[in-house]
């Protein structure tokens, strides 16, 4: 039993830590079925225990689109990792908001990528790495001027039983000796705690916690924890219970294991739809570092977008920080257009109608103030003026937002709806729609439609575009 008292600047108080947490070496494995009856939808479970809200004085996000979602997509060509680790600097800023970019290292194409990464001399994002844990890779990560490394250490007994039949001590001595491997052979570790949320958190994951702090104690070199939902089990729930609670986990590794913030980071996938608020939990509650992938690339539902969290972090911040985020729009049109990847049109901030409104009772509180309607400027911010798709619903409000924002009017060049254009145009569309059309209006349609009313007209418009 430790008895450490030390004075709490945060709270400006005295603070005591009288607990010691062992490892647990139980015979059979702990499934936590009372939650994960599997035959069942998990259950999310209260103990009615709350910790203290602790946001870092820093925080920032690590990306793993070339590592975690690569895994979900065709793989990229060494020229689209170059220019999508390029945005990734440029949406960061100058602070280096988007940290870390986590890159393999097997095949020639990975070294390749990396390389040419490397080459470019940013500051940030720094060239991180995932690799199996052996000696043989260690040896790769230095070969490859990478000094910070991924490691796979596993920590539910869904793991540590069934997938590699250990007991969980031969699980933490195979991991520490690891650990102490990679320090050996000069690479500083980042140890991803697998499947947490399913983990005996205080039968297994802070006494393993507590054995890298004393080995990053004695050697010097850093170790950093990913917390790793890898099922997207994670709650942030107050008072839910152990061990989906994010807050619970990342209080418990500062607190009971005293990891400092700057080496915690939270690694989720979205198969509750819980990725973006167990992210920003993470951070809230003391860790500094969430790892996202672009678009929300992953297996299965996807890690956490990163998109999201740059957002995210300038709602809690009150500030971008020197972030671009019209990179995000950069980001989602180079998916578009050079991967050939298909976005979900409704994705929030990248989605092709994120921001597009059919009602036409909506398309005129647009007309007459974009701020009733719109989430945000998304013109000035992400550049991406605020559209509405001409169906059915439309209406003149409708039409007339649809022309003023495809051809920029605006001020006293902008159409009101009482505009005979707009009229002519209306009718034309309801009655296509009257003679059964089902489907909405497309651009070209329209365009075709004035150029029918009023040629001369539209060539203005189009000139005033190009």
């Amino acid at each position: 039993m430790k008895d450490h008292v030390f004075y709490n600047e945060k709270v400006n108080l005295l603070e005591t830590h009288n607990f010691t947490h062992e490892l647990q070496d139980v015979t059979e494995p702990r499934l936590f079925r009372e939650m994960f009856p599997y035959t069942e939808i998990p259950k999310i479970l209260f103990n009615f225990t709350n910790v203290p809200m602790r946001c870092p004085e820093e925080i920032w996000m690590t990306d793993t689109t070339f590592r975690d979602g690569q895994q979900a997509t065709a793989p990229f060509t060494v020229e689209q990792i170059v220019d999508l680790y390029k945005m990734l600097s440029k949406l960061g800023g100058p602070k280096g908001l988007v940290r870390q970019s986590e890159f393999f290292i097997y095949t020639d194409k990975d070294k390749e990528a990396v390389r040419k990464c490397q080459d470019l001399g940013l500051k940030f994002p720094e060239v991180t790495t995932w690799i199996r844990a052996n000696s043989k890779d260690f040896q790769l990560v230095k070969e490859m001027g990478v000094s910070e490394t991924g490691i796979l250490v596993s920590c539910s007994d869904y793991h540590i039983f069934k997938k590699m039949n250990m007991t969980r001590k031969q699980a933490i001595d195979k991991y520490l000796g690891i650990v102490k491997d990679a320090i050996s052979a000069g690479v500083k570790p980042r140890c991803h705690f697998e499947d947490i949320t399913r983990a005996d958190y205080y039968g297994f994951v802070v006494p393993f916690a507590a054995k890298l702090k004393n080995i990053m104690d004695e050697s010097g070199v850093p170790i950093k924890i990913r917390c790793c939902d890898t099922m997207g089990y994670g709650v942030s729930f107050p008072g839910a219970a152990m061990p989906r609670s994010v807050q619970g986990i990342i209080y418990g590794l500062h607190h009971y294991s005293e990891f400092p913030s700057e080496l915690l980071e939270w690694h989720g996938h979205n198969d509750f739809y819980k990725v973006v608020n167990n992210s920003t939990t993470a951070w809230l509650y003391g860790a500094s570092s969430v790892n996202c992938s672009m678009l929300g690339l992953g297996e299965r539902t996807g890690n956490c977008p990163l998109e999201a969290m740059a957002i995210e972090y300038s709602a809690i911040r009150g500030t971008t920080d020197g972030m671009d985020l019209s990179v995000i729009t950069e980001i989602a049109d180079y998916f578009k257009n050079e991967i050939g990847y298909k976005i979900p049109p409704r994705t929030p901030f990248v989605g092709r109608l994120f921001n597009v409104t059919r009602a036409g009772i909506h398309a005129d509180g647009l007309l007459k103030d974009e701020e009733i309607y719109n989430i945000f400027d998304t013109q000035t911010i992400l550049k991406r003026p605020p559209l509405v798709v001409v169906d059915s619903h439309s209406g003149l409000a409708g039409i007339a937002f649809w022309i003023n924002s495809y051809f920029n009017l605006t001020g006293s060049a902008a159409l009101e709806k009482k505009d005979p254009l707009v009229a002519q145009v209306n009718d034309i569309v309801q009655a296509l729609y009257s003679d059964g059309r089902i489907t909405s209006m497309s651009d070209e349609e329209i365009i075709d439609i004035m150029d029918r009313i009023d040629p001369l007209r539209l060539r203005k418009y189009l000139n005033g575009k190009i």
